[in-house]
């Protein structure tokens, strides 16, 4: 994954404990995406499938799905699947 394209979470101007969070960060936003591919290379599924099978939180899936599809390693497939609640959501794939 190429992390340069991930957005600066501090400022050159922060303070050292700024830089700090940030680092860990993303780390841990790393971790998180690495975990939301290996679902979906499983096969397409919505948020709350990838929540089941990783053990992250809905929304941290929803936060990193979309920087996922940013990055181009995830896209929508234009389908929708029935969420925990019974609510439609989105599905989506590795590309």
């Amino acid at each position: 994954m190429n992390m340069t394209a991930y957005t600066p979470l501090a400022r050159n101007s922060d303070p050292i404990t700024s830089h700090a969070a940030a680092d860990q960060s993303q780390a841990m936003r790393h971790a998180h995406h690495t975990a939301i591919l290996g679902a979906l290379r499983t096969g397409a599924m919505g948020k709350d499938d990838i929540a089941h099978f990783t053990a992250l939180t809905g929304v941290q899936i929803a936060r990193r799905l979309p920087e996922l599809q940013k990055l181009g390693l995830v896209r929508p497939t234009g389908r929708t699947v029935r969420s925990d609640t019974g609510r439609h959501e989105r599905e989506w794939e590795a590309v």
